[in-house]
């Protein structure tokens, strides 16, 4: 599956309500109308800007504090966009790599989720791929020294997140976005997470 084809279905199913909270909420916004939900601040919303640090170009250096994911270009310059973090104390930190990349992935919460967030459960036996999926339209999964380390860069079927720290530790970004990071960035690209 191309990524004109992953665009296409996000861009004619995306403005569906969906069931379920991605590499899990802690909330969810009030009200069942799609119109009620906040929009996604100007200040997270994908570009480009001058980038003066030590990455190499193709790294992508994730910045929690600020809430911001950069994908280092050459020439000084980097695509940055507004992320979503995980909870306090539930962030990865230090160099990791992709380790596969998958389009609308499956997602089932860990143990370790399902223990703090009992209602989780329901999903033991995973999400099929979709929009009711809460890791969007792709996933970058981080590993480190050839392990999955259980934390992914991924979509999400909760857009007005972005900006906040409400995930079990997984790196969201709108669904528009990880489509476009996941066509910038191979198997092995280097994550820089700070």
């Amino acid at each position: 599956m191309g990524k004109n084809h992953v665009t296409r279905r996000m861009l004619m199913l995306g403005g569906l309500a969906l069931l379920v909270s991605g590499c899990v909420s802690a909330e969810r916004p009030r009200g069942s109308a799609i119109a009620a939900r906040p929009r996604l601040d100007p200040r997270y919303r994908r570009q480009e800007v001058a980038y003066l640090g030590p990455e190499a170009p193709g790294t992508i250096v994730v910045d929690t504090e600020q809430r911001f994911l950069y994908y280092v270009q050459g020439g000084g310059s980097a695509i940055r966009y507004g992320i979503g973090v995980g909870e306090e104390g539930r962030t990865l930190k230090g160099r990791v790599r992709v380790g596969r990349k998958a389009e609308w992935p499956s997602w089932t919460p860990t143990e370790n989720m399902m223990q703090r967030k009992p209602h989780l459960r329901q999903y033991a036996g995973g999400v099929s791929g979709g929009l009711h999926n809460p890791l969007g339209a792709a996933a970058l999964y981080l590993y480190r020294g050839g392990q999955d380390t259980m934390f992914r860069l991924h979509g999400t079927n909760e857009p007005w997140t972005i900006g906040q720290a409400v995930s079990s530790g997984c790196i969201r970004l709108t669904n528009d976005d990880i489509v476009d990071l996941y066509s910038r960035a191979g198997v092995g690209t280097t994550v820089m997470i700070v």
